[in-house]
């Protein structure tokens, strides 16, 4: 009879008690309604209708803040639901007088979604709070259900920050966005619904770039027809901060 090679017996030892352990589990420590409905603890369901419930939803609110609830859902906060900004309010439906759901006047609330973050989407409203109206209440200023802005922005910064401020340290510095970016009036106040357009071919960039173009003679020039031969600019020059990738030509 062969004998069992010592490393199998070393390796069967772990693999033995790895069974045991998953046998001792099932049998006195995974719970007793755990997969009566799939994969999870069936009794999580009883446990979490049993809760008390404490929101309402906005249709409730709707019931007697109807002018509010129409205004808002016209806005740019119509994706936020009341309870976001007010708390639970199902206590202040069923008695209204003798709960209060709290309305946030201080800066504190609005910065919670608002305040400068590179990865909020673009076109997303933020703001650096330590600079924008210091002191201020942003009611002062914004309607929370209809925040539309009182004024306008009249310059990109407004909504694009981290772009302009990569284009303040370019070669580009000078050179306004609307030269390369159509931006309709719309595109200021439905920043989403209405996009700013973008060039699409390479003689856009060669209109300023291509060596027999009209312009200062620091500006790079180079032979549209041969350089880069089908790629289009920005797969090498990235147009806010156009310096050439590291091993471009």
């Amino acid at each position: 009879m062969k004998r069992i090679p010592d490393q199998v017996i070393r390796l069967s030892i772990p693999l033995v008690v790895i069974v045991a352990a998953l046998a001792v589990a099932k049998r006195y420590v995974t719970p007793a309604t755990f997969g009566r409905y799939g994969y999870y603890r069936g009794a999580a369901i009883e446990e979490i209708a049993a809760r008390e419930i404490r929101y309402a939803g906005q249709e409730a609110c709707a019931g007697c803040h109807e002018e509010t609830v129409r205004a808002k859902t016209r806005s740019y906060h119509r994706g936020v639901s009341c309870e976001v900004c007010h708390g639970a309010a199902r206590a202040h439906t069923e008695s209204p007088g003798e709960h209060k759901p709290p309305a946030p006047r201080e800066r504190g609330l609005c910065p919670l979604c608002h305040s400068y973050n590179p990865a909020r989407p673009t076109g997303f409203p933020q703001i650096i709070p330590v600079t924008h109206n210091p002191g201020k209440p942003c009611i002062s200023c914004h309607n929370p259900h209809d925040p539309t802005p009182p004024r306008v922005p009249r310059e990109c910064a407004a909504c694009h920050g981290d772009i302009e401020r990569t284009k303040l340290v370019s070669s580009h510095v000078n050179v306004p966005c609307a030269r390369c970016h159509e931006t309709p009036q719309r595109h200021k106040v439905t920043p989403r619904l209405v996009r700013a357009g973008k060039p699409t071919s390479r003689e856009f960039c060669g209109g300023c770039h291509a060596r027999e173009a009209a312009g200062p003679k620091e500006i790079p020039r180079i032979d549209l027809a041969t350089h880069g031969e089908r790629y289009v600019c920005w797969e090498c020059h990235y147009p806010h901060l156009p310096k050439a990738y590291a091993g471009t030509p």
